[in-house]
């Protein structure tokens, strides 16, 4: 094992992991980057959404090289009942910039992608290597860490605790709590493959373009869910999430509800003759602000996932990772610029630069809504969507029916279903959540 001392090690070189070991090293920092997987993004096969000023800030000219799949032009919402969907879009042809704003990713490509720029800028990686323990001084302060490779302890200034959310190093060290059932979701996902010509075809794209579908409604069956469709360039992925804490109380499960989705009238055409290649499954913070561990402590910091940094009502995660990855790791650099020891009282810096971030504000601005949409996920997933479905096709379906009987029996079905005190607690709760 490794005998040098470090100034940092980074446990986890996912996307937060990354954005602090590039950030480091980059600063001049000896650091040591720890992954259990064979390579960086060898167990991550998630596609998901990059958004390019993070990345930016971490690598500017990263859209040369780095392994995009499209730009996204277009952003659809649809709520769904069984057999249709009430949807809105957003398209705009100045997302057809040069340098455009989202793109879709395939994660396991792109984190081999993005280690590579943190090898590049000096750090050290070892990966197949699983961090069993923290090292600890006689006075509790974290100054390294035990791996299962053997060979000793390999000693740093900080750890940088990047794990993911369900990383169980800094909840066996005493640093932060597991998560619990109602904080965390289960997301299963399948790459579909299909030749390019039809993708783009099917989503009325051309050249790189792409859209994202992101979907709530009966298909969680009364959970707080989403499903989610993105084209990529040969693939489409399609998946689900729902709270851990719900298929736990229904017995749902997270298969059974992605085929489910898959075969609603509204999505099976667009992966139609699609070859499955991939499926996964991965936990997704969805606390929010209140779930927010203990961020720092004698001799570490923690950040991404494992923080519980995750914007679940704007289906925001990578860049919430890379900007806390990022700002602690400024915060580090700025305590070793200064030859100041890595206590708590010196590395709460981070907190504080977090908190003036997008971050902290962001989170703490929607920190009501996740616990309203799972108290009332049978109203705003299942009750709602089949009242609005039923409203709309009244409006549309002409049969010779007045359209005042048809007004009456809309406004009838909303009363019947739910008080309208009800209505109105629901709608005044979720505005106070959203302010």
């Amino acid at each position: 094992m490794i005998e040098e001392r470090f100034d940092a090690i980074v446990v986890g070189a996912g996307m937060a992991g990354n954005a602090a070991a590039l950030t480091m090293a980059k600063r001049g920092l000896q650091v040591l980057q720890l992954e259990r997987g064979e390579y960086p993004g060898s167990k991550n096969v998630q596609g998901a959404i990059l958004y390019a000023d993070m990345m930016e800030r971490l690598i500017p000219d990263f859209r040369e090289e780095a392994p995009l799949e499209r730009h996204l032009v277009e952003q659809r919402f649809w709520l769904l009942d069984d057999r249709s969907h009430v949807g809105m879009h957003y398209r705009s042809d100045d997302f057809n910039e040069e340098r455009p704003n989202r793109y879709t990713i395939i994660r396991a490509p792109f984190d081999k992608w993005f280690s590579s720029k943190v090898r590049e800028a000096g750090a050290t990686l070892l990966c197949e290597t699983t961090v069993t323990e923290l090292v600890r001084d006689d006075r509790e302060r974290v100054v390294g860490v035990r791996t299962d490779r053997g060979g000793g302890e390999i000693h740093a200034d900080v750890v940088v605790l990047a794990e993911g959310v369900n990383g169980l190093l800094g909840t066996r060290a005493g640093l932060r709590a597991r998560p619990t059932p109602d904080n965390v979701a289960l997301a299963v996902k399948e790459m579909h493959f299909l030749p390019r010509e039809t993708i783009e075809a099917r989503f009325n794209l051309k050249g790189d373009e792409g859209v994202v579908i992101e979907a709530a409604g009966t298909i969680s069956r009364g959970m707080t869910g989403m499903g989610f469709v993105y084209a990529n360039k040969e693939c489409i992925s399609v998946g689900i999430g729902c709270l851990v804490a719900d298929f736990q109380r229904t017995g749902q499960t997270p298969y059974g509800m992605l085929d489910h989705f898959k075969q609603h009238p509204s999505v099976a055409p667009l992966i139609a003759g699609s070859e499955i290649k991939e499926y996964a499954a991965h936990l997704i913070p969805e606390g929010g602000y209140k779930a927010i561990p203990q961020l720092y402590g004698d001799g570490w910091v923690v950040v991404g996932d494992a923080a519980q940094l995750n914007n679940a009502i704007h289906r925001e995660g990578s860049n919430l990772a890379m900007t806390s990855g990022r700002i602690a790791a400024e915060a580090i650099a700025e305590m070793k610029s200064r030859r100041e020891p890595m206590t708590a009282k010196n590395l709460s810096l981070y907190r504080k630069m977090l908190a003036d971030s997008f971050v902290i504000k962001d989170l703490k601005k929607y920190k009501d809504l996740p616990m309203l949409m799972h108290t009332h996920s049978q109203n705003f997933f299942l009750t709602y969507p089949q009242l609005i479905s039923k409203a709309m096709q009244n409006f549309v379906r002409v049969d010779g029916t007045p359209k005042l009987e048809k007004e009456k029996a809309t406004l009838k079905s909303f009363v019947k279903a739910r008080s309208w005190r009800g209505l109105i607690g629901d709608a005044s709760r979720f505005a106070r959540a959203w302010r």
